[in-house]
């Protein structure tokens, strides 16, 4: 595979005149795909009924006469204002009851048929135009599912959604009553239409009925994708993406990529660390210009995964951003280093969004390939030296890891209902078990829970909430070193504590007796390197003790080839445990040093450097920002 590199472009925002030179610009650069469109609804369609395509008919043939291949966005994140005449009821409510207004972006209900309509009608419209047209090579469904918190919402459209999903799936007011435990504080219904949104209540909702409206919330936003992709799939045979986010667990990413050819995300790494991940001050000033070392490469792995090997970066931050708490500009060479790390990890190709910063409107200071005067921006230089280096590679092309991380959004909703403990995230946890792996020197595949898993030599699979018959069986017989838990099989599909305990793995003697959560500044120590942080379990059985804690009690147990892991690592003991079981499971691994970061592709082992310094390793010194690749047979034994 010979990756490629785009650009995200917006030419309703430039004067026509403007466009040649600036397709011109991007061929030039060595650029091949262009994303346009996601946002235009309004000059699409001014008026209902009354279609404007000319223009957009004159920037395809613009862009495609420059040698330039177009991703064509379907503009329903952005519904234009005489939507909201023709449907006042399509604006998606917040937990507090309160419509989300006009004036920005995304302010619709998944759950409304009304809008659902408009939006078939516009993805049809556009296929029948443009389906066939040799300059659009893909297409983008709507943009950024959940941003802006709006996967779930309280709106009458939803409510009436949810009790028919309720109906379906349980068929009578009695069996959910039983299922959600509605004994309970007298909470019993007699009739689905009794059934409220579980929002506004006294205290607590029940858990259940939280959990059941996260699945229903999820599963609008894979049936509200479904539309579009019906009405594209007749009339078109390119691939059908969708532009997912960083740390956004509201929905069922797998789910929705069922329907799609290419999974897509979009990456801005030093607004993430600012804004969106667990990280120390110490870490977050450390690595203040170049992003987490571990967050970018988790979301490539996620990713694919959820493309089934086909995977994008739409969006890639090439300079400060807009929308975090601070916004520091890149060090020098990141924005290359975070497109040789996607094409590492098996992109198809990176997106810098965008190629002129606007100056007008909300995103007006996030950055650009171009500054608003079209000089060229700090990042343009390294795009192009990207380019020009994919033409001396020619071949990235990904290998199967050694090392799998299961992955299950459901997990993520469960613990967000109850999480028992106020920093307790199951992306946290999950994060973590990655960095530990990454710490070592480990390629990994992060794949679903239903995914084979024979080929693997050491699974993760921590904090699966809810876990089946049948998942414990197929980790069990895998033959790969398996690490369970922590909270891995704590729930029953209604969210309820099962009855035998968890972890309940074949095999394995051990019980999980009792939980509790840890406050900031609190651990418990191991005997030896390494502590429990924000989770501990207490385990009665017999399996093998592998890590005790000071106190004597059990951290880590095994039997063959299944261990249990009865608690949440600091880093030291992350590495520990990684480092146990990747020699059970023949591994060789190796401590980086900090910052440096490892990838194996089929013919090749990358090597990038987010630390400030520079760092040696296999006798090559890497600058800050560096990036370094030697073929496979030439790294020393």
């Amino acid at each position: 595979m010979t990756p490629t590199l785009g650009v995200c472009y917006y030419p309703e925002h430039w004067p026509e005149e403007q466009w040649a030179d600036d397709a011109r610009r991007m061929k030039e650069a060595g650029l091949t795909w262009v994303r346009i469109g996601e946002f235009a609804w309004s000059r699409m369609e001014a008026h209902p009924g009354k279609l404007t395509f000319a223009w957009l008919d004159r920037a395809i043939d613009t862009l495609g006469a420059a040698g330039l291949k177009v991703v064509l966005g379907t503009p329903t994140a952005t519904p234009p204002r005489w939507m909201l005449e023709r449907h006042p009821d399509m604006l998606a409510v917040d937990a507090q009851g309160r419509p989300r207004k006009f004036g920005s972006r995304r302010h619709y209900c998944f759950s409304h048929e009304g809008y659902r309509e408009e939006c078939r009608r516009i993805a049809q419209l556009l296929g029948e135009r443009y389906g066939k047209n040799p300059h659009v090579q893909a297409w983008q469904i709507d943009n950024e599912y959940a941003c802006h918190d709006t996967t779930v919402s309280y709106s009458d459209a939803a409510l009436r959604g949810f009790r028919n999903w309720l109906a379906q799936k349980y068929q009578s007011p009695d069996a959910l009553n039983r299922a959600w435990g509605n004994v309970f504080w007298s909470m019993e219904y007699a009739d689905f239409s009794e059934i409220d949104l579980p929002n506004l209540t006294v205290t607590e909702p029940n858990p259940a009925h939280v959990l059941d409206f996260r699945r229903f919330s999820s599963d609008q936003v894979a049936a509200f994708n479904k539309v579009q992709t019906d009405a594209l799939r007749p009339l078109t045979d390119r691939p059908l993406i969708h532009n997912y986010m960083g740390r956004e667990t509201s929905f069922d990413h797998f789910k929705v990529g069922a329907d799609l050819d290419i999974a897509s995300w979009d990456s801005y790494p030093i607004g993430f660390l600012s804004d969106r991940l667990d990280a120390s001050d110490e870490d977050k000033c450390r690595y203040l210009r170049q992003g987490d070392p571990d967050n970018q490469a988790f979301h490539h792995d996620l990713y694919r995964a959820v493309g089934r090997g086909r995977w994008w970066v739409m969006e890639q931050q090439p300079g400060p951003v807009n929308w975090a708490p601070w916004n520091p500009a890149p060090l020098p060479g990141m924005a290359r280093l975070w497109a040789w790390e996607a094409f590492a990890h098996g992109a198809e190709a990176v997106c810098y969004f965008r190629w002129r910063q606007a100056p007008f409107a909300q995103e007006q200071h996030h950055a650009g390939l171009l500054r608003p005067d079209s000089e060229a921006a700090p990042a343009l230089s390294e795009a192009i030296e990207v380019a020009r280096e994919l033409i001396d590679l020619e071949q990235v092309s990904p290998t199967n890891a050694p090392a799998a991380l299961i992955f299950d959004y459901e997990a993520s909703w469960v613990f967000e209902t109850q999480p028992q403990g106020a920093d307790f995230t199951y992306f946290g946890l999950v994060l973590d078990a990655y960095r530990a792996l990454r710490r070592a020197g480990v390629s990994i595949d992060i794949v679903p829970p239903d995914a084979p898993l024979e080929d693997y030599s050491l699974i993760l699979a921590p904090g699966l909430a809810i876990m089946s018959d049948a998942l414990k069986s197929r980790l069990a017989a895998s033959g790969a070193i398996t690490i369970v838990g922590p909270r891995s099989g704590a729930k029953t599909p209604e969210g309820s504590i099962p009855v035998p305990l968890p972890p309940d793995l074949p095999g394995l003697d051990a019980t999980v007796s009792l939980v509790e959560s840890l406050p900031p500044r609190v651990s418990e120590p191991f005997d030896g390197d390494g502590a429990f942080i924000r989770w501990s379990e207490h385990l009665e059985g017999g399996a093998d003790a592998l890590v005790v804690t000071r106190a004597g009690r059990p951290a880590l147990v095994g039997s063959g080839t299944l261990r249990y892991l009865a608690g949440w690592p600091d880093a030291e003991g992350w590495n520990r445990i990684i480092a146990l079981a990747a020699t059970d499971a023949g591994l060789k691994t190796t401590l980086l040093p900090d910052g440096l970061r490892l990838r194996d592709t089929a013919s090749h082992r990358f090597a990038f450097n987010y630390a400030p310094e520079p760092v040696t390793w296999q006798g090559q010194t890497i600058p800050p920002a560096g990036v370094h690749w030697w073929p496979l047979d030439q790294i020393p034994k």
